[in-house]
């Protein structure tokens, strides 16, 4: 699969399988394509050349969301903006104020359900971007960046919650500027660099000993 924007090719020949179970984090260097991979994964970029499966179709399954670096939100309270979400997934009624007050409450947002979106702090935004997509339940969820403007005390909360939700069953697939983080969070790798992946493997292994120069590059970085 390969995206290009004009003579530029952004993923070059890319190949891999997103697997249930493990927390996938995507690393590499800014202009490596990592956000533009969940993109196409999420259905928002088509591929140039190639296709995209699910479980052997093409299709994109429904069961999915994404949370992206800054929060986007409607100009209405939190809960509304939890409610549009479902309306759009056809949840409604009861059903959706159940999962409207669960999904505030697993953020820690109940107490701002009437407030305005736009109002809140940074990481109360991306905390309600959150609520919004666990309200959904998707059976996978893609995080592009989502702590990389938030103060640490916030960056952890947020870290908190993508936990919780991967306790629920959920596929993540994250890209993080953060090793730290990624440190915490990852159990499997996926490396690119100029639109390659280099290597997909175990977390621990990857920081360990990692197989392309690339990436030992990468991480010498880390320590510089």
């Amino acid at each position: 699969m390969c995206v290009t924007h004009g003579a530029t090719c952004v993923l070059d020949h890319v190949d891999f399988r997103l697997t249930a179970g493990p927390r996938t984090v995507i690393l590499g260097a800014n202009g490596a394509g990592k956000s533009t991979l969940l993109r196409v994964l999420h259905g928002l970029v088509a591929p140039s050349t190639g296709t995209v499966r699910w479980a052997g179709a093409e299709q994109r399954p429904r069961g999915q969301a994404m949370v992206f670096q800054r929060a986007v939100l409607l100009r209405r309270d939190a809960a509304a903006n939890v409610r549009h979400a479902l309306r759009l997934a056809g949840v409604r009624g009861v059903a959706a104020e159940a999962r409207v007050a669960a999904a505030l409450h697993a953020v820690g947002l109940a107490a701002l359900a009437r407030r305005s979106a736009r109002s809140l702090s940074g990481g109360e935004q991306q905390r309600l971007a959150l609520a919004r997509a666990w309200s959904l339940q998707p059976a996978v969820l893609f995080l592009d960046e989502p702590t990389a403007n938030l103060d640490p005390a916030a960056t952890r909360e947020v870290e908190r919650i993508v936990l919780s939700i991967h306790a629920l069953g959920t596929t993540l697939a994250m890209t993080t500027h953060n090793l730290a983080q990624a440190r915490r969070l990852a159990q499997q790798v996926v490396f690119l660099h100029a639109g390659r992946i280099t290597e997909v493997t175990q977390a621990d292994e990857f920081f360990r000993a990692p197989a392309s120069a690339e990436a030992r590059q990468f991480l010498e970085g880390e320590r510089l």
